[in-house]
């Protein structure tokens, strides 16, 4: 290692949402004794007794043993205050997506650090660059935006900002690479990769829900396509309230049509997997997403609501699957891989358009 080369051996961890569990998970599985701080000390510690059941249930699975569990639990920490931490050599801030909140937090963490230490943000899409700036350390910041369920999920976007310097961004690649994360390194950009690609993905998805689609139909067709979830199942697994919080705190967003149902379900505290319901019922201590009417009825409510203009998509979805049955049985298992891809895509869309057309 360079004299230069960031070693990181201690870490602590802002926020003991969904999302600070999972890395939490992720820098304890890496063998880094993690320090957890949180404003609320009930949610860190109910936060804490869900890493543990969480172990507990990868015991249970076969997937770990008891002894690495122990292992695991033992590296984690509650801190009392941001004072406690002054010794890590890194801190991902993961809080609710607000620039005035996370710049704050940088602002304050910035002061009681040794100056060799890193500052990370989990930010899904907020400039990384302003929240540098509330720093006197430019070179010490940069992004790691994890992925939910954060423990599981490979992906790591490592966000690299003009001023991270070349050891602030080796060591993030050393550490992607200790937690066993694919790591992608990104420039500073709204949404950095996935979530620039994912956020006209699932704006379709939702206006197909105003146009007369229900999430399980959508949900079927993608996964049958090849995804592995559906837009809505993958919300609900993320959590619909991040991006409704994010929309609140920023004061702007919320007015927009296609948003209108998440924001219904938020109201009514569905917030996905956590809450056990959110597009789908969940039963207690299950993951598996259960289609309910009472979803169904609130997407025509809104839909009618927004005299949004409806679409035949029941029939759309129906040719799509016929279409795409065709192909899978009878044209591609005798064509070579890249070619049968190639039909497979114009068989579909095919059936797409010629359905729009028979509906004038």
């Amino acid at each position: 290692m360079s004299q230069t080369s960031i070693d990181i051996q201690q870490a602590a961890v802002i926020g003991a949402g969904t999302m600070g569990r999972g890395i939490v998970m992720c820098l304890a599985n890496a063998g880094i004794a993690v320090q957890w701080v949180d404003n609320n000390p009930q949610m860190l510690e109910q936060a804490l007794g869900t890493v543990a059941q969480t172990y507990a249930h990868n015991v249970r699975q076969g997937r770990i043993d008891q002894v690495e569990a122990d292992a695991c639990l033992a590296r984690i920490s509650a801190a009392a205050d941001y004072p406690a931490i002054r010794n890590v050599d890194l801190v991902i801030e993961a809080v609710y997506e607000n620039l005035a909140l996370k710049q704050k937090i940088f602002r304050e963490l910035d002061g009681l650090l040794k100056p060799e230490a890193l500052l990370a943000s989990n930010t899904s899409a907020l400039d990384i660059d302003a929240i540098a700036a509330a720093t006197k350390r430019p070179s010490q910041v940069l992004g790691l935006h994890f992925f939910s369920p954060a423990h599981i999920m490979k992906l790591l976007e490592i966000v690299r900002r003009a001023q991270t310097s070349p050891a602030a961004l080796e060591a993030a690649l050393v550490l992607g690479k200790r937690m066993g994360k694919v790591s992608v390194v990104s420039g500073n950009c709204h949404g950095f990769i996935g979530n620039r690609m994912l956020h006209p993905y699932v704006l379709e998805a939702r206006k197909m829900l105003l146009e007369g689609a229900y999430p399980q139909q959508v949900d079927t067709v993608l996964q049958g396509f090849g995804f592995a979830m559906g837009p809505f199942r993958m919300y609900d697994v993320v959590g619909i309230d991040l991006e409704w919080r994010a929309r609140e705190l920023a004061g702007k967003g919320q007015d927009a049509p296609e948003v209108q149902v998440d924001n219904r379900l938020c109201e009514m505290g569905r917030f996905g997997q956590k809450s056990g319901n959110g597009y789908y019922h969940y039963e207690p201590g299950s993951r598996q997403a259960e289609h309910d009417p009472e979803v169904d009825a609130l997407i025509l409510s809104v839909s009618e609501g927004l005299g949004w203009p409806y679409v035949a998509v029941a029939a759309l979805y129906f040719v799509f699957n016929i279409s795409q049955r065709y192909a899978q049985a009878l044209v591609l298992p005798v064509l070579p891989p890249v070619i049968s891809t190639v039909v497979f895509y114009f068989i579909t869309n095919y059936a797409v358009v010629a359905t729009f057309h028979l509906m004038g």
